[in-house]
């Protein structure tokens, strides 16, 4: 287990996630810091968020909320990302799961589905398409060069 989680270039595997600008004086990840990400896809077009650090215990934990607000500090997450390593039994190898809970708070999606309300199970459906084929693109690169 002697890679590190997720907090170096995050968006490297993604490929939504393009950039990510630490907040508030932060130099780099700890639980509390902020950073903004700019993501982009072709569905979507291009937005920003805005998001926390939860969770972080180095090699095995890596955990951010998506606040998508400038109220750092408190609020509901739109969403809940969160990395894990763990050792496979027998120590052959390491385990990388990658995952994302929607959150409670109001966000952007929302909104399109509220202006099209009759396309609503296919927004959702195409956004969670969007969201697996995301995450299995990030495990598959990491898994590339974690192999390489």
């Amino acid at each position: 287990m002697g890679a590190r989680v997720g907090h170096r270039d995050l968006g490297r595997h993604s490929p939504e996630l393009q950039e990510v600008t630490w907040l508030d004086g932060a130099e780099g990840p700890a639980v509390g810091a902020c950073f903004s990400g700019r993501n982009r896809n072709e569905v979507l077009g291009e937005w920003h968020t805005v998001s926390r650090i939860t969770e972080m215990e180095e090699p095995r934990t890596f955990q951010w909320e998506v606040v998508y607000t400038d109220d750092r500090r408190g609020g509901d997450p739109l969403a809940i990302w969160t990395y894990t390593l763990e050792a496979v039994t027998g120590g052959s190898g390491t385990r990388l799961q990658h995952g994302m809970r929607i959150g409670t708070a109001r966000g952007p999606m929302h909104d399109f589905v509220e202006k099209h309300p009759e396309k609503e199970k296919e927004i959702i459906a195409s956004r969670l398409d969007l969201l697996r084929n995301g995450i299995e693109a990030t495990l598959a690169g990491v898994k590339a060069e974690a192999e390489a």
